[in-house]
C-alpha cells in the first residue's frame, strides 16, 4: 500500500475530525445543565464555522470545534449563552454548559422543512433571468429612458415628469411595502401560526405584531434570505425573547 494511499484511508477513518479551510476541528461532547426537565431542542451555533446543531434528549450534544471557538446557547425558555472554548475541555469527556431558565418549559420544538419549488426548479424559466416583481415593474417603467429625440440625443421624459411629481418616490415606497408584504408572507410559510403561540409563547393578539416587529429587523431579513433555516430560527428565538419583554413593559 503506498503512503498516499494510508494517509487518504487515515482520514477517511477519523470521523471526530472535520477539515474546513485548513483547520482541523474535532468534535466535542457536551451537555446542558439547567434547573428543567426537559433540555432537548436547544439550538447550538458555533459562530467560528456557523456549524449549527441542537441538544439531544437529556441536554446532551456534539459539534466540531477547535480551541478558541466561541459557541452559542439559545432557547425560547432559557437565557441566551455563550462560552468560549480553551484547551481544558478537550481534556474532558464532557463539556458542561450551565444556561438560566427564564419561561415556562417548552414541550417540544417543531421545525418545519419546505420543498423549494419555483419556476426555476421546475424549468419554466431561466436560471439567472432577471425577474421582477409588481411593484419593481412599476419603478423601473418610471425611471429607464424610454424615449430619444435626434440622432445622437437621448431625453429621459417620463423619468423625469416623475421625479418632479413625486411619482417615483410613491412608487419607491411601495415597493419597500411589497417587500415587506413578501417577506411576512415566507415567515409564515416557514413557521406556522402554532409554532409562535406554544413554541415561542407569543399571545394570539400578537402573533401578527411579532411578524411585523421580525421583518422590520434588517438583521433577521438578512439571515431569512441566505435559506438557512437554522441560523433564521436560532435569532427568531432571541427576537421573540426581546419582543416578549416589550409585551410584558406595555402591560
Amino acid at each position: 500500500m503506498s503512503k498516499q494511499l494510508f494517509l487518504l484511508l487515515l482520514i477517511i477513518g477519523l470521523p471526530v475530525s472535520v477539515v474546513s479551510q485548513g483547520i482541523v476541528r474535532t468534535k466535542i461532547r457536551g451537555k446542558v445543565i439547567a434547573d428543567a426537565r426537559d433540555l432537548e431542542g436547544i439550538y447550538i451555533v458555533n459562530s467560528n464555522t456557523e456549524a449549527a446543531t441542537q441538544t439531544q434528549s437529556g441536554g446532551y450534544f456534539e459539534i466540531p470545534v477547535v480551541v478558541g471557538d466561541t459557541l452559542m446557547f439559545s432557547s425560547v425558555q432559557f437565557k441566551a449563552t455563550k462560552i468560549v472554548l480553551k484547551e481544558d475541555d478537550f481534556c474532558k469527556e464532557l463539556v458542561f454548559v450551565p444556561m438560566k431558565l427564564i419561561m415556562n418549559q417548552l414541550e417540544e420544538v417543531m421545525v418545519f422543512q419546505y420543498k423549494n419549488i419555483n419556476a426555476v426548479a421546475l424549468g419554466i424559466i431561466p436560471k439567472n433571468q432577471k425577474r421582477y416583481t409588481p411593484a419593481e415593474r412599476k419603478l423601473k417603467g418610471a425611471s429607464d429612458v424610454d424615449a430619444q429625440i435626434g440622432l445622437n440625443t437621448s431625453l429621459m421624459i417620463d423619468p423625469l415628469l416623475n421625479f418632479f411629481s413625486g411619482r417615483t418616490a410613491m412608487l419607491q415606497k411601495e415597493l419597500a411595502v411589497e417587500k415587506k408584504e413578501f417577506g411576512m408572507q415566507r415567515i409564515e410559510n416557514l413557521y406556522p401560526k402554532d409554532y409562535f403561540l406554544k413554541t415561542l409563547k407569543i399571545p394570539e393578539e400578537y402573533v401578527k405584531g411579532f411578524e411585523y416587529y421580525l421583518i422590520e429587523n434588517t438583521s433577521f431579513v438578512r439571515v431569512m434570505n441566505t435559506n438557512n433555516k437554522v441560523s433564521t430560527t436560532f435569532l427568531m428565538v432571541q427576537l421573540a425573547e426581546k419582543y416578549l419583554d416589550i409585551i410584558k413593559n406595555e402591560k
